[in-house]
Parts: structure tokens; sequence; C-alpha cells
């Protein structure tokens, strides 16, 4: 009898190991546990409290994804990247479902996602791609080469700038900042805003008195405010003497409100300060618009890329297809990641009534 029922189990065993090598071999031989609906936790991994966009990004979809019937784990690694791979170890040591990452830097999470994989757990890489893994599933955010090109575009319209071929009869001074050197958009802005802004620079109607016209030499560490401001003191110091700027290429409001800091010391004020791009539409900047200094920035309404975010976890833990529109771009340099891309908007001091209507800010705030 005893002989009979460990052969009995023994058979039982074989039979679930055989069952499990079906399941990952239809599965593609991944790891990934089975997709079994509603529940559980989902870890938001942001990168710093010092941008009202995280802070906004990390709310959003912990709302979201509780609506839709799960926990959050929201984390934010303060810009250092140790600190947000420990905070992805103990999001996959605690077993969440899905990671959504905002990468603080795209290229230095390969070991940790490979952890996740092992695990089962799948990634959403979010508004920044991560870089170098094969392991990340989707791609969320905004369609940033078009960021670039709305900043570029609003420099060349606002200058009043004619067609480029046909030569400079006026000649307008621009410097150019770009955004962090360790996050993967910072390429795709300036790429955009160079497709609009080269054939300027080439003819001379757009002059860089610089000469830092590389995307190496503009790049703004962790996208900090006061590094620009630094960096633009210097510019003005060694470059400008009696002459003036009259436009920079910045890719984000906090870079921008550097910027001007910088520009008010060396005494630009009012209709003397140049023509400065931004991206967010954070307060300060939008109330900087009102206020006639920052001239436009673009706006990504990030309630919506939360949302998607959402739509696409909840997708993948129900065994759905997650909705893309873009499966062609984003190389990460292990694979292509599917990716749906927003629209972003240009905003300058003719529109900032869209954030009113749109609910993004109230009229009280923008006063």
């Amino acid at each position: 009898m005893r002989t009979r029922t460990l052969l009995t189990s023994a058979s039982a065993v074989l039979l679930a190991i055989s069952l499990t090598a079906c399941g990952q071999e239809a599965r593609g031989g991944s790891r990934y546990r089975p997709d079994d609906g509603k529940g559980g936790t989902i870890g938001l991994a942001m990168p710093t409290k010092a941008s009202e966009r995280w802070i906004a990004d990390g709310r959003n979809m912990a709302e979201q994804f509780k609506k839709a019937g799960y926990e959050t784990d929201l984390q934010y690694g303060d810009d250092k990247v140790e600190n947000q791979v420990a905070q992805l170890e103990n999001m996959i040591a605690k077993g969440h479902r899905l990671l959504v990452v905002a990468a603080i830097d795209g290229s230095a999470l390969t070991d940790v996602l490979d952890r996740a994989h092992d695990a089962g757990i799948r990634v959403i890489s979010y508004d920044r791609l991560i870089l170098g893994t094969a392991n990340v599933d989707y791609y969320a955010s905004f369609d940033n080469e078009r960021v670039g090109e709305l900043q570029g575009r609003y420099l060349v319209d606002r200058l009043g700038l004619g067609e480029p071929e046909k030569g400079a009869d006026q000649e307008f001074n621009v410097e150019l900042f770009a955004g962090s050197p360790d996050d993967n958009n910072t390429k795709y802005f300036w790429n955009g805003a160079m497709k609009v802004l080269r054939p300027y620079l080439d003819s001379g109607q757009l002059v860089v008195r610089s000469g830092q016209q590389r995307m190496s030499q503009a790049t703004t560490l962790r996208w900090d405010g006061g590094t620009a401001q630094k960096r633009m003191d210097d510019l003005i110091s060694k470059n400008y003497g009696d002459r003036k700027v009259d436009a920079v290429l910045s890719p984000y409001d906090g870079i921008s409100i550097g910027v001007i800091s910088a520009l008010k010391s060396a005494g630009y004020s009012g209709k003397d300060l140049p023509v400065v791009t931004g991206q967010d539409a954070e307060l300060a900047s939008v109330k900087s618009i009102v206020r006639g200094e920052q001239t436009q920035t673009v706006f990504k309404d990030t309630r919506k890329l939360a949302a998607q975010a959402v739509r696409m976890g909840d997708a993948v833990l129900n065994g759905r297809k997650p909705k893309v529109n873009n499966t062609t771009d984003y190389d990460n340099g292990e694979k292509t990641v599917p990716a749906f891309l927003l629209k972003p908007v240009s905003v300058d001091r003719k529109n900032t009534d869209l954030l009113v209507r749109e609910g993004y800010f109230t009229a009280g705030q923008l006063r």
C-alpha cells in the first residue's frame, strides 16, 4: 500500500513538472508567472521629488492603479541610481506583480531587471526608455522627438526667421541646452529641435556665439536648474560682452528657470529677455510665462500618461496585449520596445488658458 502511494505521489510530481514545462514553453520559455487577473501590488519607481511633474506622475498612477483594483508601492529615488536600484530590489523581494519604472539612469538597471525577470515580474518603462536589457516589456511616453520639434519651431517662428536657404538678412544669437546625458529622452528632444534649427544654423541666421553646438557640450546632468544657471552665467560672461542673447533652446522648465536666473543676473529684464523654451508646463514656469519671462513650454498631460501606463499594466496582468502605436523607433540596444506615444502641445502666453480648460491648473494658480 505504501509503495503504491509513493508511486502515485511520484507520478503527480512528474505530471506537475511536465505541465509547468509546457506552460513555460507556451510562453516562449519565459519564467513569467501566469496572468491571474486583478489584485496584487504594483511597484512604481519614480526618479525624484525635486520636480513637481514626477510627484504628479507617481500620485496619478497610484490613484489610477488603485481604481483598477491593485495596491501600489510608490518610491522616489532622489536622483540617486543606487537608491532606485535598492528600491527595485526591495519590490522584487516583496513579490510585486509589475514594475513601472521612470529610470534615473536608463543604462544602470540591467542587473536588477534580470532579477525581476527571474522572479516573473513584468516591467513597463515609463517616459524614460530603459536601456541595455531585453527585460522591459513596454514603453509609455510622449512623442519625444516631436517635443524638440515644437521647441525648435517656436524659436524660429518667434524670431521671425525666413527660409534658411535664402541666407541671413539678420543674425540672431542662440544658445543651446540639452537634458541629462544619462536620460535616453535627451537625444530625442535634441534631435527633434536640431531637425528644425540646423538649417538656420548652417545658413547663419542663427549663431551660437559659444560655439557649443554638439549635444555633448550642451547636456545638463540630472536636468538640474542650478547646473544650467552656472553654465548660462559662463556662456554670457565669456561670449557676449555688448552682444545680446536672442534665444535659448531649453528642453525642460527647471533648466529654463535656471537660465532665466542667469540672464537676470546679467542685467536682462522684461522685453530684453530672450526667447526661452521649456517642457512639462510646471507651475513655476507657466506663471513665469504669464509674467512675460519664460516664453514657451511644452505641455505633456501626465494624467493621460499615467492612465496609459495603468491600461498597459492591467492588460499585461490579465493576459491581454496592450495597445501600442510605435513598434519601430525605440531600440534600447537589446530590443525594440513596443511603445505608446502621446502627443505634446506647445504653450505660450496666448494659450495658457488651455491648462485651465484641461483642469491641469486652476485659474487662481496661474495668477
